[in-house]
């Protein structure tokens, strides 16, 4: 009788094992089938940026993604006017869109399942931002009104490193550390009010005074015949984001 307690019990253990072990089993199967994801950028809602992406998996290891944006006024981001005894502007605040695709690797050591794990990328995006410049303009004891429409076009290319932490069955967290890159300018300003042709010297010569245009080559410059600009620069990308699988 105590043997075939014994029995009993054994085979209960090793039944109510194997069955867990199943249930595991499955669970993480279950995981790595879960080649798609949608994420929200987080980092990016201090600024404004309400971000959006969709990455599916490939080749177990890569993962092909797009991310579509929208930049609104509101933001802890902007740009000061310009303050100069001939020439005053408000605060500068931008809208628009981004489109960034994006080419991922995951390390597979570091990867339990699809889309996790450390990685190596590369991604190109497109920003196309618009504003408007008001403020007043003094020459020849003549004040004008400025009003102007502003238009950016960003493009930039580079690459990316980052890790993204599987927190639960369906949510990851996405930390992409650093994102360097290379950016194209495109800078475009569109008067609706007259103005003398000495006030784009004075505008240029205002500019200078950013600090965040030191970086910027001497091409970036106005004009009454050429209101555009173009350069390149120095970009770089960072953010969190929360993702959920399926």
């Amino acid at each position: 009788m105590k043997h075939l307690l014994t029995s009993i019990f054994l085979l209960t253990f090793f039944a109510v094992s194997f069955q867990s072990y199943a249930q595991i089993d499955d669970e993480y199967s279950n995981l790595t089938t879960n080649k798609n994801e949608f994420s929200l950028e987080l980092l990016q809602l201090i600024n404004g940026v309400y971000q959006i992406s969709y990455e599916r998996s490939f080749f177990n290891d890569f993962s092909a993604s797009l991310a579509l944006g929208y930049k609104g006024k509101e933001g802890l981001i902007g740009f000061s006017g310009i303050d100069k005894p001939k020439l005053t502007t408000g605060d500068v605040f931008y809208t628009g869109f981004q489109i960034i695709p994006e080419i991922r690797y995951y390390l597979p050591q570091t990867s339990k399942k699809a889309l996790t794990g450390f990685y190596l990328g590369a991604y190109l995006k497109y920003s196309n931002y618009k504003s408007e410049l008001s403020g007043s303009y003094t020459s020849s004891g003549v004040t004008y009104d400025l009003e102007f429409d502003m238009k950016l076009d960003i493009t930039s290319i580079g690459l990316m490193v980052g890790y993204k932490l599987p927190i639960t069955k369906h949510l990851n967290i996405d930390f992409m550390i650093a994102g360097p890159g290379s950016g194209n300018y495109n800078f475009k300003l569109i008067n609706k009010k007259d103005l003398p042709e000495e006030f784009y010297d004075d505008l240029n010569q205002a500019l200078e005074d950013y600090s965040i245009l030191d970086f910027i080559n001497g091409d970036f410059r106005f004009s009454e015949v050429n209101r555009r600009s173009q350069f390149n620069a120095f970009s770089f990308r960072y953010g969190i984001a929360l993702g959920y699988t399926f």
